[in-house]
């Protein structure tokens, strides 16, 4: 366990460290927070994998619970009564607010990343029963590629738009074929780079239903709440995934 702490320590640092700088960009030199916003996403989906090497653990649902505890504590170090007297956490802030989201863009960072977790424990517990948590990683990729790539590639590139709700207002916001054709992408390379952990059945059954119902996941969730939605589609989706190969295989 220490090693995960030291991990957990250096990862929370090299978050805040990229947010005040990213928050910078932002503030000063008018940088789009749809674009800082989806770089904190990525040193938050790549840090740890980058750290693990040198500070190996072994990660069970203790280790995934106390994560989401520090990274919550993290968005809470972020709040309205500490970033209004803690310059630090004012410009940190400024990388993840969008202004299309206010005044709602804490708390719906926070109610995803709680949902987020919560859902992941279900699915790691469900897929645990099969003896096959590893296959969590093809729901890991896509949440971290595909979702990461989306809005970027959707605000620079989207020319095919639809809209979507958002939690606790009537508020419309735009997605784009564009980003969700990265989704799709990304369940496509997730499942070829999990291909060693499974069987050559679940693997053309996950490749005809893994895109497709990811994409649907996040292209039908709520803005910025496709998280959980991701996370509960992707994991059953793999558990329909071993319960076809064994029916049909």
């Amino acid at each position: 366990m220490s090693n995960f702490w030291l991990l957990e320590a250096i990862r929370t640092a090299i978050l805040a460290g990229s947010a005040w700088v990213l928050g910078i960009l932002v503030l000063r030199y008018g940088v789009k927070v749809n674009y800082t916003r989806k770089v904190m996403h990525f040193i938050l989906f790549f840090s740890p994998m980058m750290i693990a090497p040198y500070l190996p653990y072994a990660p069970d649902l203790t280790t995934v619970l106390l994560s989401g505890v520090v990274f919550i504590a993290t968005i809470l170090s972020m709040a309205a009564p500490i970033r209004n007297r803690i310059g630090f956490a004012r410009v940190a802030f400024a990388a993840m607010d969008r202004p299309e989201d206010r005044p709602f863009t804490l708390l719906w960072v926070l109610t995803q990343a709680l949902a987020t977790y919560a859902v992941l424990i279900g699915m790691l517990i469900w897929l645990g029963s099969y003896d096959r948590t590893n296959l969590i990683y093809i729901t890991v990729l896509v949440s971290g590629i595909g979702d990461g790539l989306a809005e970027p590639v959707g605000v620079r590139f989207g020319r095919h738009h639809y809209t979507t709700r958002a939690l606790f207002t009537n508020r419309r916001y735009t997605r784009s074929l564009e980003g969700s054709a990265c989704v799709f992408l990304s369940g496509i390379l997730a499942c070829i780079l999990l291909r060693g952990e499974l069987s050559t059945p679940e693997f053309w059954i996950a490749m005809a239903l893994i895109p497709i119902a990811m994409t649907l996941a996040e292209a039908l969730s709520p803005h910025t709440w496709d998280g959980p939605f991701l996370y509960l589609v992707g994991g059953a989706s793999t558990v329909a995934i071993l319960e076809l190969a064994a029916l049909y295989g």
